[in-house]
């Protein structure tokens, strides 16, 4: 009877942890998406220029690194806004060269709407569903290492369609990503909300713009 009673209680304290885990990490990702978007329209507003891959994918890995060294600490909570910014920067430019398009602003306006659709729909399937989708890290992988090579391959040789192809590659990517890190604060294979803001922070960035890229050609613009 005492064990039983021990176990409930137990489960009740699970319970209540991943409930505030889940408060934690979507309001940190609301605030966070508020304020790339923030972000994104001064440096549109601005029209300040791209900073380049270089310095994107320097200060993109220099600050991931960063916020997951300092997840545990106030200075974390720094990084994680200051690495959202620095994304939110990033896109201003990329946005301004789709509206300039006759159809730019619909273009933008549905690429949005298809990302809140899959985000949404997926975080949804994963909460209701409480499967365990921990069997998707070995394509988590193989799809990252994929998407590295193609990336790689884009720079050196110039092949039909193989743009189109990665920007699906990311879109599959990182929903893959969204059903296994919603899983993993469920079961408690994440217990910091700080990461896990990070990595669901990306994989809608990663969608946003591949999304927005697929649409792109397909209108031919």
């Amino acid at each position: 009877m005492n064990d039983r009673q021990g176990a409930l209680q137990h489960t009740g304290v699970n319970e209540a942890e991943v409930s505030k885990l889940f408060r934690n990490t979507y309001s940190l990702l609301a605030m966070t998406l508020a304020f790339s978007a923030l972000v994104a329209f001064v440096s549109m507003s601005l029209n300040l220029p791209h900073p380049g891959l270089i310095i994107t994918l320097v200060g993109f890995y220099g600050l991931l690194f960063l916020t997951s060294k300092f997840r545990d600490s106030g200075w974390g909570l720094v990084l994680t806004f200051a690495f959202t910014g620095f994304l939110g920067y990033t896109t201003g430019p990329i946005l301004n060269m789709y509206l300039s398009l006759p159809n730019g602003g619909s273009l933008v306006a549905m690429a949005l709407g298809m990302t809140a659709m899959v985000f949404f729909g997926l975080s949804a399937y994963a909460i209701m569903t409480r499967k365990d989708f921990s069997f998707l890290s070995g394509f988590i992988m193989a799809g990252f290492v994929v998407l590295l090579c193609a990336v790689v391959a884009s720079f050196f040789f110039q092949i039909s369609g193989l743009a189109l192809a990665i920007s699906a590659g990311f879109v599959l990517f990182s929903s893959a990503i969204i059903l296994y890190q919603t899983s993993s604060i469920i079961h408690g294979g994440e217990d910091n909300y700080i990461m896990a803001t990070i990595t669901l922070f990306v994989s809608i960035y990663n969608i946003f713009l591949s999304l927005l890229h697929i649409l792109g050609v397909f209108s031919e613009d």
